[in-house]
């Protein structure tokens, strides 16, 4: 198995659908990425501060797997890291695959806990129609797979940068699967 690594970085300091290419990002604890729209205590997601100002920012940060560019690719979708939205695109690593409350080691200091599973929405399809359909699955049983990215808090700050490495914290409970936040 290849070890996993951040293959880019994006961020943004506006609410726009995608983000900007970067070389490195902050993480600070608690909060999210540094000057990033989506960063805080609380919930930066428009939608989600229109239901609920006060709730807890469980999307402080949010990663995609690579992988996901080349099985769209054929379907005629041009995707490129931050198009939609992710901060982290990573490779090697399956994120889809990682339980609740699993913890990564993002580069030498920075450590997140995965939170769970972006839920695919509209806006996806303003950027490139059908996209929506294309980030949606169905596994063996007939249950819904979204295939856009994991979301993730901040528990310890740092440095990254593109090339950095990805390591699993051993989970200390029960696999539970990812639900979408």
């Amino acid at each position: 198995m290849t070890a996993a690594y951040i293959q880019a970085l994006a961020s943004d300091g506006t609410h726009r659908f995608s983000k900007q290419p970067a070389e490195s990002l902050t993480l600070i604890a608690g909060m999210g990425v540094a000057g990033d729209a989506h960063a805080g205590v609380t919930v930066k997601h428009r939608s989600r501060v229109a239901r609920d100002p006060s709730q807890p920012n469980l999307r402080q940060l949010h990663l995609l797997h690579a992988e996901i560019f080349e099985e769209l690719a054929p379907y005629g979708f041009a995707l490129k890291p931050g198009d939609i939205g992710e901060n982290v695109t990573t490779r090697g690593i399956d994120l889809l695959g990682l339980a609740t409350g699993t913890r990564l080691c993002l580069g030498r200091e920075a450590i997140i806990e995965i939170t769970g599973l972006r839920n695919p929405c509209a806006q996806l399809d303003h950027f490139q129609a059908g996209l929506m359909a294309a980030m949606l699955g169905r596994d063996e049983a007939g249950g819904l797979i979204r295939k856009s990215g994991v979301m993730a808090i901040v528990l310890q700050g740092g440095v990254l940068r593109v090339g950095d490495p990805i390591i699993i914290l051993p989970s200390a409970g029960p696999h539970r699967p990812l639900q979408p936040v």
